[in-house]
């Protein structure tokens, strides 16, 4: 059973928020594959986790680009872990295509943007199907802070 967290963004946008994530899971000695919807996003990604802070970056490369076998965080836009990732992020409405078949992975992170009904709409579907799928699924809000509470 895959642990899977769905984080209600409404207060930060997804790039605020992305990296501080992933290097939470590298610090756990996680690898990390991140799953998107287009390949504009990946390239967007792709320059953020090189940029987004001055004083570090996050190692990382596209898929295709080099051997992934080597990479700690790797985004796409297919369903795939070619570098042996133990997390899953989906963003900007990407999900997996089988939720069936996530067992070699630890968590799956759905991120998605709280004031958009599409996407609101598009979690509530990725939950059910996780829950169908047997995930163990919990939802985390963003609150005033800008820290995530677990809810329920």
């Amino acid at each position: 059973m895959t642990e899977t967290l769905f984080y209600h963004l409404e207060r930060r946008a997804l790039e605020d928020v992305l990296p501080g994530l992933v290097e939470k899971s590298l610090a756990r000695g996680w690898r990390a594959v991140i799953k998107t919807e287009s390949a504009e996003r990946s390239d967007a990604l792709d320059n953020l986790l090189w940029t987004y802070d001055d004083q570090s970056f996050l190692a990382h490369a596209q898929s295709g680009d080099g051997d992934a076998k080597r990479q700690p965080v790797l985004i796409t836009v297919e369903d795939e872990n070619p570098n042996g990732a133990q997390i899953l992020f989906c963003v900007g409405g990407a999900e997996p295509s089988d939720w069936t078949s996530l067992s070699s992975l630890a968590r799956v992170v759905m991120l998605f943007d709280g004031r958009d009904p599409t996407f609101v709409e598009r979690a509530r579907t990725a939950w059910k199907k996780a829950k169908d799928a047997g995930h163990e699924v919990t939802y985390w809000k963003e609150q005033p802070s800008g820290k995530f509470e677990k809810q329920g």
